[in-house]
């Protein structure tokens, strides 16, 4: 079930992607530059997991597509700042699609009490943290194999 709910959730977002005319990557990290503001490139890559060569090519789209643009950091001539674009055209393009997905989850809400939406809720907040720590994990074995140590 974990593996379908997870393919679910990926192709999703992959769609969402494909209707802006990016890639899901491409999209996660527009969604962090949402969340957190504008981002140093080492900052982006290090909140989305990308290597810093992987968010020069995300950064790269994200700019040809109209959706960010880089500017000089203000006190670090080596690093730039990647500013999310046209976030509120954006918003309004997709959401629609998000209206719809919070109409279909109501509707499968209103088939729990209380008591089961809330360990559902502490389900999904867990496994959130899981995933979090997992993924932290891997990273962190990935660095050493890259060390050779």
């Amino acid at each position: 079930m974990g593996r379908e709910l997870s393919n679910a959730v990926v192709f999703f977002h992959e769609a969402i992607a494909s209707h802006l005319g990016i890639s899901a990557a491409e999209w996660k990290c527009l969604g962090l530059l949402d969340q957190h503001g504008p981002l140093t490139a080492s900052h982006l890559a290090e909140l989305s997991g990308f290597t810093t060569g992987a968010i020069t090519g995300i950064v790269d789209r994200l700019e040809h597509a109209g959706y960010a643009r880089r500017e000089p950091h203000p006190s670090d001539r080596r690093s730039v700042i990647v500013q999310p674009r046209h976030m509120r055209e954006i918003k309004e393009r997709i959401a629609p699609i998000f209206q719809s997905l919070g109409r279909a989850i109501a509707g499968a809400e209103s088939h729990y009490n209380s008591s089961e939406l809330t360990a559902i809720a502490k389900f999904f907040r867990e496994t959130t943290e899981i995933l979090r720590t997992e993924t932290a994990k891997l990273k962190h074995q990935k660095q050493h194999r890259t060390l050779g140590t």
